[in-house]
């Protein structure tokens, strides 16, 4: 094979290339020389984030918004945290089950406002969030309140910390990778379709014969889901939960995330959570604690009027480019 075929067949797979090395440099990070306990941690923290905003982003993609998205995430952790500690079951069998009590919720939120659209929606999830919030610190003693409660670690704290934590990172980044594979299944699958006709046009969809209500309810129970497991992974790696895992920053951090990347599509959570994370960190490590909002606030209103499908379409322009050339190159 000579190399112009080379390059021609790894124009034509870019995409996959690109997910593979990304893949190898995830498993290898933590054996790199200099790599230490703090990176690890943010990585770890950003995986999560990865996670809950392909979350946010599946219930988006079905046509409806969310303000209250961390409810999911604190309600997945709080059942994961309760019920270990009830029962003392190991951590990763009651992420499952906050994940699923978490669905189970979402689900009923759904049933109660599945006629609402987009925004109207999004204040009651604002308002849901609220309220749980609430209800945490008034039934303090199951919840620990405003004190909140200690968790049991994913891996036994007994283990070397830089130990755990390579193993609690691979335990969360293999969590992560089934999440957008599964949530990827679910929009290239014909649940998928649907939710881009409701998205797109819902009295259309209806027209078509689609069942709104039903497939709005899948889309509502799966991103809570997600969510659910997201919130209990992170709060048994960070060891303590309190009520501020409901906070408004954790509503917004996936709409950031997602629009920053790239709404609809299964990339744009990623790219936006890994680029914003990087800038928000390096911001922080050269000590500008208050000027970072101010900065990222500033790069949203950029990304908004610049690039109003996030950092995906500079991706996709520059492989629509490569493309081209391949074609060209294909047919002289």
């Amino acid at each position: 094979m000579q190399a112009r075929d080379i390059y021609i067949y790894l124009m034509k797979h870019s995409t996959k290339f690109i997910c593979l090395l990304v893949l190898i440099l995830s498993f290898t990070i933590p054996f790199i020389p200099g790599v230490d306990a703090r990176l690890i941690e943010v990585l770890i923290i950003m995986y999560v984030f990865i996670m809950f905003s392909s979350a946010w982003n599946l219930l988006a993609y079905s046509g409806q918004a969310s303000l209250g998205h961390s409810a999911f995430l604190g309600l997945g952790a709080y059942t994961s945290v309760i019920i270990a500690k009830m029962f003392n079951l190991n951590p990763l069998i009651t992420v499952i089950i906050g994940g699923l009590f978490t669905a189970i919720i979402g689900l009923l939120i759904g049933l109660t406002c599945v006629r609402l659209r987009e925004w109207f929606l999004a204040m009651v999830t604002f308002g849901f969030a609220i309220i749980i919030h609430t209800i945490t610190v008034e039934l303090s003693g199951i919840t620990g309140g405003h004190d909140g409660l200690p968790t049991k670690h994913l891996v036994s704290a007994s283990v070397l910390t830089i130990t755990r934590y390579r193993n609690e990172y691979y335990i969360i980044l293999i969590f992560t990778i089934l999440s957008i594979y599964i949530i990827n299944t679910v929009i290239k699958s014909k649940i998928g379709l649907a939710f881009e006709a409701i998205r797109e046009n819902e009295l259309e969809a209806k027209v078509m014969g689609i069942d709104t209500t039903k497939y709005k309810l899948i889309g509502f129970a799966l991103s809570a889901f997600f969510s659910g497991i997201a919130g209990a992974l992170m709060i048994h790696h960070i060891g303590y939960l309190t009520p501020d895992i409901y906070s408004i920053e954790n509503s917004f951090r996936p709409i950031i995330y997602c629009i920053s990347g790239g709404l609809f599509t299964i990339e744009g959570p990623i790219i936006g959570t890994f680029i914003i994370t990087v800038i928000w960190d390096g911001l922080k490590y050269f000590g500008l604690i208050y000027e970072h909002l101010v900065i990222i606030g500033l790069l949203l209103i950029l990304i908004v009027i610049f690039l109003p499908r996030g950092f995906i379409s500079i991706f996709e322009d520059i492989n629509k480019r490569f493309r081209s050339v391949t074609y060209q190159d294909t047919t002289s």
